[in-house]
């Protein structure tokens, strides 16, 4: 859920499809498969890094590479994105087709799902019609056999004409089966003939005129080419004889009554009856790979009457445990790393260093960064982990599922919940998680309201300003949670808002059809998930933050020991916004920290603090409440704490999320729009709230 180098990927664009190997005797690799069968863990499993994996389809949004040795030679293996078919019709899917196709891959490891083979047959057999070297991986295959499903793999093999490896991804057994079968691979051709899906008479009668023409191209077979000719792909691939008689031939088809979408409909059926002939013949389902305890648990988590509630009594539990476990830890942080900054004070004192380096590095830098520190790593430490969870068990998708409703009345779809979702850990993560989104229409509308919902970075200030003023106390961490969750409920029907708002102006249509595969509930590895929670997501995000809060510590502390006037920069700053601030509830402080915090959302309260102390730097706190005495001097009622904490939940993005926006859509009009909506929306929010709070104080 959070934005990591591995849960990203190591992109390969379009621009850089085509690898560099290592060596020359090494082999690339590519991973292909539907959505939710396990790629990303047997990716993992192979080469050891920490691609994110997750219990719920479309969350691999880009190719990630990566490396691993077998007994003669080495793989550069490449996790592309999960996709049903090679008629690709999302950007990307066709990253994962093109890669398929013109990616310079050696051979295609197609991953399949053993408890509903028949589902995953149709990608195996258009990834087989390409002419590439095809591996079958049969996962999940404890699954399966729970389910009382059995495989003849002999059987399969022989019919398909491949190697075919059983593998249960996170067995180390199955990792050594697959570096064999790719081994032996390369070795020898795969006995017995493969399968041939035969098409109706019209389409094979056109492919016999084509046939003849056609060659192979950059190692794809002359039938694969002739089919994406008779679908109006690849003619810039061809000479102009072969582009001509496919052109002849799609009209001959035309008169026939067979346009493009019909013959989409005729390749299509012609696969899953092949694959289901296979199925068939190799496959013998026990009880139907019917699971009562699911169907069970969707009747209830998917209902009208208790999908709803569930869904929020989870996420209260969720907010509760993060706050009433993030005190004592926060506590304890800060006395360690305040530890450290006397010693450092006293270190520079005794290196004799000027009073402008000592204020620059320790004051400024060290302690900025020991506040963030202190402040954001408990609750990331502990919301990260139980929200994993949540996802790797499979309920990612039935909260989609139950969304779905929601946002077709918006004009979007329910694939909108999942990025939302994502944006949770960080608003980046969720812009580039859109891409799992078909339609460009709605891909645009959950790209600008993604900053909508609260990412971890603006937790902490939201969570210590209820504590402080609206709820009174650690102590009572219930009404706190459940305060936060009506926030949070507040900020999704913000987005769904918006989103109406934005499908009846700048964006008109109507939704896309929205199909959401429901994966199987599993039980999460919990070393696994702690694991990855802390170092792919907590970690990074931890680390991103405090990049930006040493430095900006350093610049802040010197912004506030340069004179001006009978003060200094920052509150000559501050100074100006102050009738600005004062309409809005809060006052000029509070609005320069979160202009100041526009690197990153973590340092927003750091930043009023610093000014509102007049010392140049932070003041050293024991506990996150310790903070009250020092707001509430400063004038801050319930009323300020309400704006500001309504100004954290809907205002301009960070940095580091509006970059990404201007990579996804490559528009600055886009990025501009996505900055000025939730700032407009919480600038208005503020102005009744203050109005109404001077109504009746």
């Amino acid at each position: 859920m959070g934005l990591t180098l591995e849960s990203t990927g190591r992109g390969i664009g379009r621009e850089e499809l085509r690898l560099q190997r290592p060596r020359p005797e090494d082999k690339i690799i590519a991973l292909a498969g539907n959505p939710n069968v396990g790629k990303s863990t047997i990716f993992n499993s192979l080469t050891g890094m920490r691609q994110h994996t997750g219990n719920w389809p479309g969350k691999t949004v880009s190719n990630a590479r990566g490396f691993c040795r077998g007994k003669d030679r080495g793989y550069v293996l490449v996790d592309l994105p999960g996709t049903y078919s090679l008629l690709a019709d999302s950007p990307e899917e066709e990253l994962a087709r093109d890669f398929i196709c013109f990616g310079g891959a050696d051979a295609v490891l197609v991953v399949c799902d053993a408890t509903c083979l028949d589902r995953n047959m149709n990608l195996l057999l258009q990834t087989m019609e390409t002419g590439r070297p095809v591996l079958l991986c049969l996962n999940l295959m404890d699954e399966a056999q729970a389910k009382g499903i059995h495989i003849d793999l002999e059987k399969l093999r022989e019919r398909l004409g491949l190697p075919v490896v059983a593998t249960v991804a996170r067995d180390r057994k199955s990792r050594e089966k697959l570096l064999e079968a790719l081994d032996r691979a390369f070795e020898k051709a795969p006995e017995g003939e493969k399968v041939c899906v035969v098409y109706p008479e019209p389409l094979e009668r056109a492919l016999d005129q084509l046939l003849p023409l056609a060659g192979e191209i950059e190692g794809l077979s002359p039938r694969f080419i002739c089919l994406r000719l008779l679908l109006g792909e690849m003619e810039n691939r061809v000479g102009p004889e072969l582009r001509n008689a496919a052109e002849e031939q799609r009209r001959q088809l035309y008169k026939q009554g067979i346009d493009r979408d019909r013959l989409q409909d005729m390749l299509v059926s012609s696969l899953v009856k092949t694959g289901e002939e296979l199925c068939r013949d190799t496959v013998e389902n026990g009880n139907g790979g019917y699971s009562q305890r699911d169907r069970a648990l969707d009747r209830l988590l998917t209902s009208k009457t208790f999908g709803y509630p569930l869904m929020l009594a989870l996420l209260a539990l969720v907010f509760f445990l993060t706050i009433k476990g993030a005190n004592y830890p926060s506590q304890w942080l800060s006395a360690g790393l305040f530890y450290i900054y006397r010693r450092l004070l006293e270190l520079f004192a005794w290196l004799g260093a000027p009073a402008w380096l000592t204020g620059l590095v320790v004051e400024g830098g060290y302690k900025t960064l020991a506040w963030v520190v202190s402040v954001m790593l408990p609750p990331m430490a502990i919301f990260f982990p139980l929200f994993t969870l949540l996802e790797d068990s499979g309920y990612l998708p039935r909260i989609a599922y139950n969304l779905d409703r929601p946002f077709c009345r918006c004009s979007s779809c329910g694939r909108q919940a999942l990025t939302m979702a994502m944006g949770f850990g960080c608003n980046a993560a969720g812009v580039v998680g859109c891409r799992i989104i078909k339609s460009p229409r709605e891909r645009l509308l959950a790209i600008i309201t993604n900053s909508l919902v609260p990412c971890n970075g603006r937790f902490p200030t939201i969570i210590a300003l209820i504590s402080m003023f609206l709820i009174g106390g650690g102590e009572k961490a219930l009404l706190s949670a459940l305060a936060l969750t009506g926030l949070v409920l507040l900020a999704v029907a913000l987005t769904l808002m918006s989103t109406k708002l934005l499908g009846m102006t700048l964006l008109k249509g109507e939704s896309s059809a929205f199909v959401l595969e429901l994966p199987p509930y599993r039980r999460p590895e919990l070393g696994k998930v702690i694991v990855r929670s802390v170092f792919d997501r907590t970690l990074f995000v931890l680390g991103r933050a405090a990049a930006v809060a040493a430095p900006a510590g350093a610049l802040l502390w010197l912004l506030a020991n340069v004179r001006l006037g009978q003060g200094n920069v920052l509150t000559a700053l501050a100074a100006g916004l102050e009738p600005v601030g004062r309409v809005l509830g809060m006052d000029g402080v509070i609005l320069l920290a979160f202009i100041l915090g526009f690197p990153a959302n973590e340092i927003v309260l750091p930043i009023a603090v610093m000014i509102y102390s007049m010392g140049g730097s932070l003041t050293e706190l024991g506990e996150l409440t310790a903070l009250s005495p020092l707001l509430r001097e400063q004038g801050w009622t319930a009323v300020t704490a309400l704006c500001v904490i309504l100004f954290s939940l809907c205002h301009w993005p960070c940095s580091t999320t509006l970059l990404t926006i201007k990579k996804e859509t490559g528009s600055l009009k886009w990025t501009a729009i996505s900055a000025l909506l939730p700032t407009a929306i919480g600038l208005l929010l503020c102005l009744a709230v203050s109005t109404l709070g001077r109504l009746i104080i």
